[in-house]
């Protein structure tokens, strides 16, 4: 009894040995911790290793301190880039960087920041969008319920493909601890990848690659006498022009063309030249039909709607389709992957050191009812 009594008294000891010097191990990388985070605000710059508050996600520090930086490939998250093989793989982009560039694309993509953007998560993405079908009616409180007419359902699948971007830079620039390489990736991705999804969005051909709005058919047929898929138009009277007398009044047209419920948040789309020759209308009184913005960060108006300019749209010429007017909330929609994939390429173009990014982005028309088109023609 006595032998046992001892031997339990030894483990007790044992055990507050081993919980002081646990302690005494947090204590110290506490301090290791708080050490790093006061040299960085000394240092006057964000920390690139993801101190934020004095504490260190090691994920992110994974990402920009040593995966962009150094190409050290420990602790980086592994992400195949094909859905048909896994071996070929990217490195997922953590959510701070992604949201830098979601925020530059939707200010210098203008279709992007008017349109149904859905974020999937596998590369197909589907939409059942219904075309007729009454499926209602009246009756008296005795009356027979005959049988409504069935809905009939269209399926919308996007077109879409990789969008790339492939910015470098030397690796002495990312060795530099005042070159804030999150920044410039950010920035260099977002203005790559909205120039090509701004082209694709109005005039794309579908051909690995979103179907810009304007590559449908167009017709002067309107609401419940059109396709499926086709967009309506509103001539201006005058090919390759407006007409002389009161061009305004084809801009009501187009207007008052697009159904009352998606009048509500609609907008112009159209670029800088045409509105250029917008600008200068006049009513009777000589109030001008555009009404520049009023407050910083709102878009001028016309005819009381938003203008969004997109340089991708066509110019003013015979038969073109130069003004877009509609609700793209309801008309476009954008299916993209949630995550943008960067491989580090130190080896392909030396002392260079490439970032591959690549992320899958699609588009089509779901409602051509919500969008209008101004076609510059006699009829």
């Amino acid at each position: 009894m006595l032998e046992v009594k001892a031997n339990a008294l030894e483990e007790s000891f044992d055990a507050i040995l081993h919980a002081e010097r646990m302690t005494d191990l947090e204590t110290r990388l506490d301090a290791m911790d708080a050490a790093m985070a006061a040299q960085a605000l000394r240092s006057g710059r964000p920390p690139l290793d993801g101190a934020k508050g004095g504490e260190i996600d090691p994920a992110r520090a994974a990402f920009t301190d040593r995966y962009l930086r150094r190409g050290v490939e420990a602790g980086v998250e592994l992400k195949s880039f094909s859905g048909a093989t896994g071996g070929a793989g990217g490195y997922a982009v953590p959510r701070e960087i992604d949201q830098m560039i979601e925020v530059a694309l939707k200010a210098i993509s203008p279709i992007r920041a008017i349109a149904n953007v859905v974020r999937t998560g596998t590369a197909g993405y589907r939409k059942l969008v219904t075309t007729g079908g009454v499926v209602s009616g009246w009756a008296s409180e005795t009356g027979a319920r005959p049988e409504t007419a069935t809905p009939v359902f269209q399926e919308i699948a996007p077109p879409g493909g990789e969008l790339y971007a492939n910015p470098s830079a030397t690796q002495a620039m990312l060795d530099d601890a005042l070159f804030d390489v999150e920044s410039w990736l950010a920035g260099e991705i977002a203005q790559e990848y909205a120039r090509a999804e701004g082209a694709a969005f109005v005039k794309g051909d579908g051909t690995n690659k979103p179907r810009g709005f304007l590559t449908y058919n167009a017709t002067d047929e309107a609401d419940g006498m059109r396709a499926f898929g086709t967009l309506q138009y509103v001539a201006s009277g005058q090919a390759g022009a407006f007409t002389a007398g009161n061009p305004q009044d084809r801009l009501i047209d187009l207007v008052q063309a697009l159904k009352a419920p998606y009048r509500q948040g609609a907008a112009f789309v159209m670029n800088s030249a045409t509105l250029a020759r917008i600008r200068k209308f006049k009513t009777s009184d000589g109030a001008f039909l555009w009404q520049p913005s009023l407050a910083a960060g709102q878009p001028a108006t016309l005819l009381g709607y938003p203008v969004v300019e997109a340089e991708d749209m066509p110019d003013i010429a015979a038969d073109s389709l130069s003004i877009a007017f509609g609700n793209f909330q309801h008309g476009y929609v954008i299916a993209e992957r949630n995550e943008t994939s960067i491989l580090r390429d130190p080896f392909t173009n030396k002392p260079f050191v490439q970032f591959y990014a690549v992320k899958r982005i699609g588009g089509a028309v779901t409602n051509s009812d919500a969008i209008k088109l101004m076609k510059f023609s006699a009829s």
